[in-house]
């Protein structure tokens, strides 16, 4: 599955609720009365501007060019206490892993995890309540019913936090995109220069013929990534939704290993400390430019608190034993 320019992580729309409908300050009238008591229905409310959770969404670039969002108005009461009808709701469906937020303040509206989770952004305006709420011992017939309240307008921002199995964490050329695409059916660009992966990439790895799990490539880091150099945020953000870190650095790496899996550390641990708390591998990639006692020099320098692998997407050396440590820690 590749994303290209399809992948939209972040939207922001006006959004416009609905106003509720006004009460009716009917008097009842029939054959037998000229002016009877009030008998005015209550206005509906206006409709609300709903985020509602759909598994089947990877992005959202279907709400990139959708800048207004405007919900229905609520009617106005009726006679003979019939109440409006209620104003038309506006869904927007968003890929699970999405956050909402106020565009004015930053502020964290909330975050949908679930298939078919629906939250309120912006509330319709309440219903003016008809004549017959009025009616008291001194005042009958109430010639008079509430208006209904006004609408909201406001600008919401919507920004997705790639949900999978594994992130893969690793600098620009660590061999990441290169991984996905043999182990997986997405289809990354794939270059030899830094930041060839600009957007995240989406991919589902199968599993001993029955099972599968979810393999995210994220831009590379570099430096300074968590201080908002290079691609900065934009892009550690979606490691924070990956249940496994899958940490990659390449054989013909100019520093030792421990020195570039620490940098990487650096970076996650500045960004978000929870970041650590997650099930983390080291897999040396490019593993085909290694002789045995190269590698053996190599295995010395990894971390002995993790598990570890050398691998060769290209000479497909080792993909099968990566996923089955993957795999056990996905369900560990």
């Amino acid at each position: 599955m590749s994303q290209g320019s399809n992948f939209v992580d972040y939207v922001k729309v006006s959004c416009k609720s609905g106003k509720g409908g006004p009460g009716s300050a009917y008097l009842h009238r029939d054959k037998k009365t000229a002016m009877g008591g009030p008998a005015g229905g209550d206005g509906a409310r206006g409709g609300h501007v709903i985020v509602r959770g759909n598994a089947q969404l990877w992005t959202l670039l279907h709400l990139k060019y959708r800048k207004h969002v405007m919900a229905g108005d609520g009617g106005a009461g009726g006679a003979t206490m019939k109440s409006g009808k209620m104003g038309r709701d506006e869904i927007l469906e968003v890929p699970l892993g999405t956050i909402a937020k106020d565009a004015e303040t930053g502020e964290v509206l909330f975050e949908i995890t679930k298939d078919g989770e629906e939250q309120i952004i912006l509330d319709g305006g309440k219903g003016g309540l008809g004549n017959a709420h009025f009616k008291s011992p001194t005042n009958q017939t109430p010639r008079y019913a509430q208006p209904g309240m006004p609408g909201q307008e406001a600008w919401k921002i919507l920004e997705l936090k790639v949900l999978a199995d594994v992130g893969l964490v690793g600098f620009p050329n660590a061999g990441k995109s290169t991984l996905l695409s043999v182990i997986t059916a997405a289809k990354p660009e794939i270059g030899d220069y830094p930041f060839t992966t600009i957007v995240p990439n989406l991919g589902l790895v199968s599993y001993r013929g029955q099972s599968s799990f979810i393999m995210a490539d994220i831009p590379g880091i570099i430096e300074g990534a968590s201080e908002g150099k290079g691609l900065g945020f934009r892009f550690l953000r979606h490691i924070e939704r990956n249940s496994v870190l899958l940490f990659m650095v390449p054989a013909d790496t100019s520093r030792t290993i421990k020195e570039e899996y620490d940098i990487l550390l650096k970076e996650l641990t500045v960004y978000n400390p929870e970041l650590l708390q997650k099930p983390k591998i080291i897999a040396v990639t490019k593993a085909d430019l290694l002789d045995e006692e190269l590698q053996k020099e190599m295995q010395a320098q990894l971390p002995k608190e993790m598990p570890s692998i050398f691998i060769s997407s290209i000479a497909n050396k080792g993909l099968i034993e990566l996923k089955d440590l993957l795999w056990k820690a996905i369900n560990s």
